[in-house]
Order: C-alpha cells, then structure tokens, then sequence
C-alpha cells in the first residue's frame, strides 16, 4: 500500500489495527518477585491513541492532521508490522491480482454461515 492511497478512512482502520498488533505483542516484567506477562506499550509510545482520536475528529482540519500524522509513522514501520496491519483490515496488494479480475483492492467479507 502506498501512502497516496490512504484516505482518513482507511488510516483510522489501518491505525485502529496497528493499536490491536502492537498492544498484542507481550513481554515479560518481575512485578514484586514474579514474572508477568505485560501487553506492549508501543502504541502509546508511537502516539498512536491521539493519532486515533484525531482521525475520528468531527473536524475535517483535525482529521487531515491525523491522517498526516499517520502517513509519517507508516514508512518507519516494520515490513512485517505493515503486513499485519493491512491483513488485519482485510487490504490486498491490487498488483496482485490478475488483470481481468472484477474485485477491488478490498478482501471480501467472508460470512461464518451464521
């Protein structure tokens, strides 16, 4: 994904996605004695919740500060943080699709047959 292609849209999802794989990520810490398993921090290092909230701002000025925000932390990303992200929002790589295929960039949402 190139970051011409993202939308305020999809950096609220893709920033939505990064908050959940990072905050994934545990390690562990000696609390009192003990070893405990912690969820990663680097979210909130990244500035990530604030990138969050102005991306859903009400105002179209706070939401392009968000989306530039975001589009400055993306490159600085590892490859495979940016592939979990973008297979947690369901983004295909449009180049690899072939040539006569009707579908859009997007994964189809897959029903569970409930």
């Amino acid at each position: 994904m190139t970051l011409e292609s993202f939308t305020v849209e999809t950096a609220l999802q893709a920033a939505v996605e990064l908050q959940r794989v990072l905050a994934a990520r545990t390690h562990r810490r000696k609390v009192m004695g003990q070893e405990v398993q912690v969820p990663g921090q680097l979210g909130e290092a990244l500035k990530l919740p604030g990138i969050i909230r102005r991306l859903q701002s009400k105002q179209q000025r706070q939401r392009d500060t968000g989306l530039d925000a975001f589009t400055e932390l993306w490159p600085t990303l590892s490859a495979t943080t940016r592939e979990q992200v973008l297979n947690g929002i369901g983004w295909y790589d449009p180049k690899e699709l072939d040539w006569d295929d009707k579908r859009s960039n997007r994964r189809p949402v897959v029903d569970s047959g409930k």
